[in-house]
């Protein structure tokens, strides 16, 4: 994971785990030469990572688009 998104992803994955409750399902990949990072959790965390009104997901794409790293990213949370 040289390339680009690799920090992204870990950046990504840092921030989920430690929103959830159970951090060993977090699984978070990077596609389309880093222009897409999935964020994967356990279904009980899903809202977690979502929060109300979708802040905590909103937050995320902040923090992920003021990287340089990220920037132009799209952060998806997949089912």
């Amino acid at each position: 994971m040289a390339d680009r998104g690799a920090d992204s992803v870990e950046l990504v994955g840092f921030l989920a785990k430690a929103i959830v409750s159970d951090p060993d399902d977090v699984s978070v990949t990077v596609g389309d030469s880093g222009e897409l990072i999935e964020l994967e959790t356990a279904d009980g965390d899903r809202g977690r990572v979502i929060g109300r009104q979708g802040r905590v997901a909103k937050a995320l794409r902040a923090i992920l688009n003021a990287t340089a790293d990220g920037a132009g990213s799209r952060l998806d949370i997949v089912d």
